[in-house]
């Protein structure tokens, strides 16, 4: 049985269509929000001279000494969640489905 699922994204600040999810973090506390294209835009410039001036950091896995497979296992973690909350099915262990990925970041702006 093919199954197919469709996800749109409404934009946040304005109820229409969205054409991406943008994550950022302030304060630490990180924040996701679906925007327009118009929208991300916007927020882009207004944030860029705030970027600009300021200083990249490693993500905090890499700050904290965490291995790489750490961060991966999370990661698994967060789509086999997403995944089993859209109706896909997914195994508790072992490698996810490359489609299942696929449609995680399509979801996610990724």
């Amino acid at each position: 049985m093919a199954q197919e699922v469709k996800i749109i994204l409404v934009d946040d600040l304005d109820g229409g269509s969205a054409d991406e999810t943008i994550r950022f973090s302030m304060d630490s506390s990180s924040y996701e929000i679906d925007l327009s294209s118009t929208n991300a835009a916007a927020l882009r410039d207004a944030l860029k001279p705030f970027i600009s001036a300021g200083r990249k950091i490693p993500s905090r896995g890499a700050r904290a000494g965490k291995p790489a497979s750490s961060t991966r296992s999370q990661d698994a973690s967060a789509i086999r969640a997403w995944a089993r909350d859209n109706g896909y099915n997914v195994s508790d262990r072992g490698r996810v489905q490359s489609e299942i990925i696929e449609a995680y970041k399509a979801a996610h702006g990724g």
